[in-house]
């Protein structure tokens, strides 16, 4: 297991070991957490080390367990992720749902019901797919923002690392200051020190920022745009976003006319500011807002308790992202 991995749960429970070869996870090996941005050229994104769905639903998985000790919640955290199309949430864009981001979610039942080694694995653990279909019931696997759970804390741990908000060692420090509590009504996980909370809540913040920046929302974007293209032109076909990258730029390659726009895509480095000449390639991107605003435990919620934390988290969500993009 990788070091973040290592630091979740240190050993891979026994009765986790067939459920994370199966085919349809093992899929997301070669779908990255980055929603296609780590093929551009941008600077904050070239220096990104490679970080797959596999590893991100493992982690979510070792975090449910690690904190429940229930298999159904923690299968159902391994498989939220299993329906997830190539560069994941910017399908969302190529649906009109960028701002929820969900709509990469759907499927999961009937992919699961599909996959006919399944149901064998979960009648000894006397499971049903119902039982671990659908992640939001398990409120530590899942539960709305601003609140923490296993999933938004397993792909904010990695972020900090890998945008260098914070070391290995914080994440150690923020991951063994955690405890379940339902203090706020549902079960969250809640930091026990209040300085932790803070240090974590901005370096999360920090990573918020980074997924609605303009070199984001713009690559996204741009990217839905050209699977769009692909698929009228035939190029594509929609199902094959249901299999791995590298088969997906392989196919866009193919063709003289899609491999000159991945061409151009992966060029992309530098948002353009001058809004005086008139371009065909500048947008107004909206996305979702992705937070946490933890729980302190016996204490409340960290804006509640933090002046400075509160200000930076209002001035985040109110940020405009009327402003016209461009890049090239």
């Amino acid at each position: 297991m990788d070091a973040l991995l290592m630091i979740y749960h240190p050993e891979l429970p026994g009765f986790l070991a067939p459920f994370v070869r199966l085919p349809e996870l093992e899929r997301l090996r070669q779908v990255g957490m980055n929603c296609g941005c780590e093929y551009t050229s941008f600077p904050r994104f070239q220096s990104l080390p490679e970080s797959s769905r596999y590893h991100h639903s493992l982690g979510a998985a070792l975090i449910t367990w690690h904190f429940t000790r229930e298999t159904a919640p923690t299968l159902a955290a391994l498989f939220h992720d299993i329906a997830t199309p190539v560069f994941a949430h910017t399908v969302d864009f190529l649906r009109g749902d960028y701002l929820a981001q969900e709509a990469t979610e759907d499927g999961t039942g009937e992919l699961l019901r599909r996959s006919g080694a399944l149901s064998k694995l979960l009648a000894p653990l006397g499971l049903r797919i119902e039982d671990v279909e659908d992640y939001h019931q398990y409120p530590v696997a899942d539960n709305d923002s601003p609140r923490l759970s296993a999933d938004r804390l397993e792909y904010t741990l990695r972020n900090i690392l890998h945008y260098r908000f914070g070391t290995l060692d914080d994440l150690r420090r923020f991951y063994d200051d955690l405890r379940v509590t339902a203090e706020s009504g549902v079960p969250e996980l809640a930091f026990e020190c209040l300085d932790t909370a803070r240090d974590f809540a901005f370096a999360a913040l920090g990573c918020s920022e980074i997924y609605v920046s303009p070199e984001d929302r713009y690559a996204m974007q741009r990217l839905s745009e050209l699977l769009g293209d692909a698929i009228k032109c035939g190029v594509l076909k929609p199902e094959d976003l249901y299999g791995v990258e590298p088969d997906v730029i392989a196919r866009l390659k193919s063709d003289p006319e899609t491999n000159r726009a991945w061409s151009k895509y992966c060029a992309l480095h530098e948002m353009i500011t001058d809004e005086s000449t008139p371009r065909s390639d500048r947008r107004v991107i909206r996305a979702k807002k992705r937070c946490i605003d933890p729980w302190v435990a016996g204490q409340g919620r960290l804006s509640e308790l933090d002046p400075d934390f509160a200000a930076a988290l209002t001035a985040f969500r109110e940020e405009s992202q009327e402003a016209w993009l461009c890049a090239r």
